[in-house]
């Protein structure tokens, strides 16, 4: 018989044209018989036949697209794991570290559809690890000792080349800090409102540094204040020695380059003098106030929390509130702006606000200054 020839069966529950199909082997006189569903098994298992490769198919891409996404959360997770902040990409996927569950969840969902067993273990992996890393970084405040001297608001805000002048000027009139650090302050619109007659009523204390929209930086102060110094900078982070109740504390404005890919090296030697001023603060009361370029999930930033220095915002309660960039907070962002206090200062609240015109949210906390410490 000629190749192909399909001869006829008798009808049953398991042998129907349906379900068998005959085919004659070269060198037989007669047909085999093939059950048409071992030959739909060996056609899904290899991705051959009419119409039966559909489903392989959107399962290797699933598992692609599982392997892509947990490869990229990954990489950042590594790095935090071992204590370092890498090359670029590595700072920028770190400064959303959170937000790392949204690809994994999604590896995940892609793995189970693929149904990838290394791919759920991996996934399943790589969701308990950025949960793990979500918690907030370092340890509580210690327990005050001796009278409380005075109670101080705090406030940091960058003013973004300094257009968001206005909204600090209203700022001061509704929140009434004692202490103010400004970033970005220009010299035509911030350096020349800061000098206004209203704002020297207010805060008869200030110093100025730095001579760029984004270099300029300002300390106001109601309390006495004296120059002291400063962290050496691409951006002014100017300091301040502050007389309150009887007590010195200084004041330090924090600005250092952001970690973009040319600015790397700069941006760690930068964080790397706070927290060298940091770790020698000796026993007197030190706050540093500032765009910090950096969060919790940065090597470099954790490196000047581990100096005993303090997150004003995290321990009253605002750990992973996102100050930057403003127009997708407080939905998705992450927090760069910080006020970190040394052992003498216990934070009481704190709070951000939106400020018109910059990409950054002000920050106030509310502190406690304790003697004896």
């Amino acid at each position: 018989m000629p190749y192909g020839f399909r001869r006829p069966l008798p009808l049953s529950a398991k042998n129907s044209p349906s379900t068998c199909v005959i085919r004659l082997a070269p060198a037989g006189r007669y047909g085999t018989i093939v059950p048409m569903a071992t030959e739909n098994a060996t056609a899904a298992r290899t991705g051959t036949g009419t119409g039966t490769g559909t489903a392989p198919r959107k399962r290797r891409a699933a598992r692609a697209g599982a392997a892509v996404l947990l490869f990229i959360v990954t990489v950042p997770l590594v790095f935090r794991a071992v204590g370092s902040d890498g090359v670029t990409p590595v700072p920028q996927l770190l400064a959303f570290l959170p937000w790392l569950l949204v690809p994994a969840g999604f590896g995940l969902v892609l793995s189970l559809a693929a149904r990838w067993r290394p791919g759920l273990f991996w996934a399943a992996a790589a969701l308990l690890v950025t949960a793990a890393f979500v918690r907030p970084y370092g340890d509580g405040a210690p327990a005050p000792r001796g009278p409380v001297l005075a109670h101080l608001r705090v406030l940091t805000a960058n003013l973004e080349f300094g257009r968001a002048t206005d909204g600090l000027l209203a700022t001061l009139r509704r929140e009434r800090p004692d202490l103010v650090a400004v970033q970005e302050c220009d010299p035509d619109r911030c350096a020349a409102a800061l000098d206004s007659a209203p704002v020297r009523a207010a805060y008869p204390y200030r110093l100025l540094a730095g001579y760029g929209a984004s270099e300029g930086s300002a300390v106001l102060s109601r309390f006495p204040l004296t120059r002291d110094g400063a962290v050496a900078g691409d951006m002014a982070m100017p300091r301040a020695a502050v007389a309150v109740a009887g007590q010195r504390l200084r004041f330090q404005v924090a600005h250092p380059m952001p970690p973009l890919p040319a600015s790397l090296g700069t941006w760690r030697t930068e964080l790397g003098r706070l927290r060298a001023l940091a770790a020698s603060r000796g026993h007197e009361p030190l706050i540093v106030a500032g765009d910090f370029n950096s969060s919790q999930d940065h090597a470099a930033f954790r490196a000047v929390l581990d100096t005993g220095l303090r997150d004003g915002a995290r321990l009253a309660g605002l750990p992973r509130t996102p100050s930057w960039p403003a127009w997708t907070t407080p939905v998705l962002g992450v927090q760069i702006d910080h006020v970190l206090v040394s052992d003498a200062l216990r934070p009481r609240a704190a709070h951000f606000l939106d400020l018109p015109d910059t990409d950054h949210r002000a920050l106030v906390v509310d502190l406690d200054l304790y003697a004896g410490r």
